[in-house]
């Protein structure tokens, strides 16, 4: 139990941290959303229409100290203001909307990647020396060296635009209205095919090449070499022995993808006009959207602390002599 108030209290903390740079990195930005507005409106707006602007998305004057406090009480009561670009839609509502996109997407391809470059990874390491272990080798350190927008503009231009077998963009046909049904649930799929296998391509070999490098350093260890000597099956070796206890630095490679996934593959994202996190942080910077890039920010550094405080439970799960670290 103290162990678990320790690792609360810290990201507790870190969290209070990374909302106070929340707050004040916009506002060294040069640059006023409400201002370029009002500047773009011309004539058509008074002052009086410039005050009630800077109220109807949550700019006040008062000392920054009166705006920070105001701020980290929308924080924790979720009230995020409105979108400057899509508005009246408030941010909450906004963010929801793409999250769900986001979830589904990269979700998906991180679960798939991390089991997936596991598994490769341990069969290589036990197959050092083969020919699959060369090829297993090779490909995922290709598949971790090529950009992800190289890899998405590939898969574009050849299942999409040549080939022709899956959409260009979207989640969905747009002429489908959303629905659970046979013909939508397919059209999603259909839609989320290319992105999903851009992101498996880039993240699987990561997994794979850190799997492999953590399985052949434990292969000459005593215990996986008693294991071999007392006639225990090489499945019995490989999984429980070796491959157990070279999972810990993948895990944490996992926590890092984890903590990233709301913050959606970006460029992916723009790449195939997906309607996820990443798309919508890329409009909100053009737009100057400080209220959507605000709160965007906020949820990735909550994914990402949650996912770390979810692998240092598991972490005590896999060696639980670390709780007393």
């Amino acid at each position: 139990m103290a162990f678990l108030l320790r690792r609360l209290a810290f990201y507790f903390a870190a969290f209070i941290v990374a909302a106070t740079i929340n707050f004040f990195l916009p506002r060294l930005m040069p640059g006023d959303p409400i201002q370029i507005m009002f500047a773009s409106a011309g004539s058509e707006l008074s002052l009086e229409n410039l005050n009630a602007l800077k109220l109807t998305f949550g700019f006040i004057d008062a000392p920054i100290g009166e705006q920070y406090l105001a701020y980290l009480k929308s924080v924790f009561t979720g009230d995020l203001g409105r979108s400057i670009k899509f508005f009246p839609l408030p941010v909450t509502e906004l963010l929801m909307r793409a999250l769900v996109w986001t979830l589904g997407l990269m979700g998906l391809a991180t679960v798939l990647s991390f089991v997936l470059g596991t598994l490769l990874g341990v069969m290589a390491a036990w197959r050092r020396g083969t020919i699959f272990d060369s090829f297993v080798s090779l490909l995922a350190i290709f598949a971790s060296s090529v950009p992800a927008v190289v890899v998405s503009l590939v898969m574009l231009f050849i299942f999409g635009y040549t080939l022709k077998w899956f959409p260009n963009g979207y989640a969905a046909d747009p002429m489908l209205d959303p629905a659970f049904s046979g013909e939508y649930i397919w059209s999603v799929i259909r839609h989320g095919t290319l992105p999903l296998l851009t992101m498996l391509f880039v993240m699987t070999g990561g997994f794979a090449v850190t799997m492999r490098n953590n399985m052949i350093n434990l292969l000459g260890e005593d215990y996986i070499v008693m294991g071999r000597a007392k006639g225990l099956s090489d499945n019995r070796v490989m999984i429980w022995y070796a491959a157990r206890n070279a999972l810990l630095p993948t895990v944490s490679s996992l926590a890092i993808a984890l903590g990233t996934v709301l913050g959606g593959a970006l460029v992916v994202e723009v790449v195939f006009n997906y309607p996820g996190l990443g798309n919508t942080l890329y409009q909100a910077i053009l737009a100057r959207d400080y209220p959507v890039i605000q709160g965007q920010l906020l949820i990735m550094t909550a994914a990402m602390l949650v996912s770390n405080f979810v692998v240092d439970l598991s972490y005590v799960l896999l060696d639980p002599r670390l709780k007393k670290a």
